[in-house]
């Protein structure tokens, strides 16, 4: 029986939850972001991206694009509230759920079918129980391996589903710009149409030996995606040997001061899955891929595992402060590694009570499960615009 796999992926998220919580803003340009003219766009409803407003674009190009669209601060609390009532419902039908952010993940339902349908109902379930009990919307697409349900999903936005029956998908594929495949960038992509290459049905009918000679291992990779050849299993928190969040930028980000709270809201994603997971990581991960998509990984060993997302975030901020990237920036991630069960620490003669920051975990996860994560928040997050400030910590 071929695998059955859905993308869900939830629509314009955190305008969305701006939209769902203030009324007023619902069918208006809406634009989530910081200071006007040193800031970045968070994200962007439906409404207002007609006008060219896209998510890690700059705020005065932005209100520039768009001057009658209506700025609204980001809220992470209310966000990561959401996200977490989201992946509720995921893990209620399968507990084959790979994360990819706040608002996306992988699902694996072939054992549910029995239980829950065929996998194109078990989406629209998914679906109308986000929209019934969480007040957003979702897209998702449904498919055989994971990349084309992404390509599905990203097909159906805004709120509908596509299904990509096994023995369609590589005809599904065909008619579709070479972009659509995972790993072809802008430079890629050049190279793939200097070889007279522009759909994914012409890297399909091309001998895998040409495009390895011109584009390395990489070549053959593109050319087994192209066939929709996929083998890559949908991993839950609870079997991965890490546990990472990452995050693929619409536009570059430059500099130190934009990248800072995507990287902090990856390490407190990190801490919050080990958590959900009971495992502990000793090893902190940081990714940047720069706009050239050269790849940079750099590594960390704490002195002891943690599962703390403020611990995390500091360790991965001081490795992106080391590595001052001076170029702009498409994607950061930060995981977690060498990922053990439990409380990870050596036992002494007389062993110590909970540490501060496990009982305030413990406390605040306790209370986010009953009434939200948005229940209990720190002063300075009440007070402060969060993005005007990204160093403040906005949950631990």
């Amino acid at each position: 029986m071929p695998r059955a796999i859905l993308h869900v992926d939830l629509d314009a998220f955190y305008a969305s939850v701006e939209q769902r919580d203030r009324p007023e803003l619902r069918g208006r340009p809406v634009i989530v972001g910081g200071h006007p003219t040193r800031g970045v766009v968070v994200a962007a409803s439906y409404e207002v991206r007609p006008f060219g407003v896209r998510s890690a674009m700059p705020m005065a190009q932005a209100v520039r694009r768009a001057p009658q669209a209506i700025v609204v601060p980001p809220r992470f609390e209310a966000y990561v509230e959401a996200s977490e009532r989201v992946f509720a419902i995921f893990e209620s039908v399968t507990p084959l759920v790979e994360p990819l952010s706040l608002d996306e993940a992988f699902l694996d339902v072939g054992g549910s079918v029995r239980l829950f349908g065929a996998p194109a109902e078990i989406a629209r379930r998914i679906r109308e129980r986000i929209a019934a009990e969480v007040g957003l919307t979702a897209s998702a697409g449904i498919a055989a391996v994971k990349f084309v349900a992404k390509i599905a999903s990203d097909l159906a936005k805004p709120n509908g589903q596509l299904e990509v029956p096994a023995d369609e998908t590589v005809a599904f594929l065909a008619g579709l710009p070479v972009g659509r495949l995972w790993g072809v960038g802008p430079k890629t992509e050049a190279v793939l149409r200097e070889l007279g290459l522009r759909t994914i049905g012409d890297i399909a009918a091309t001998d895998p030996a040409r495009l390895e000679r011109q584009l390395g291992a990489a070549g053959r990779e593109l050319w087994a995606l192209s066939r929709g050849i996929d083998e890559r299993e949908v991993i839950p928190d609870r079997e991965a040997r890490s546990v990472g969040a990452e995050d693929t930028f619409e536009e570059d980000l430059s500099g130190l001061e934009a990248l800072r709270p995507r990287i902090h809201s990856q390490a407190l994603r990190v801490g919050r899955r080990l958590r959900r997971a009971g495992r502990r990581a000793r090893v902190v991960q940081l990714k940047v891929k720069f706009c050239d998509f050269r790849l940079v990984t750099r590594r960390t060993t704490l002195e002891e595992p943690t599962d703390d997302g403020q611990a995390i975030y500091r360790a991965a901020l001081e490795l992106l402060e080391r590595l001052a990237p001076a170029r702009p920036v498409r994607l950061t991630g930060v995981a977690g590694q060498e990922v053990t069960a439990g409380a990870g620490r050596q036992i002494g003669l007389f062993a110590a009570g909970p540490r501060p920051a496990d009982r305030l975990n413990a406390a605040l996860d306790r209370i986010a499960d009953r009434f939200g994560s948005a229940a209990v928040t720190t002063a300075d997050l009440a007070e402060a615009d969060v993005s005007e400030d990204p160093d403040r910590p906005r949950r631990s």
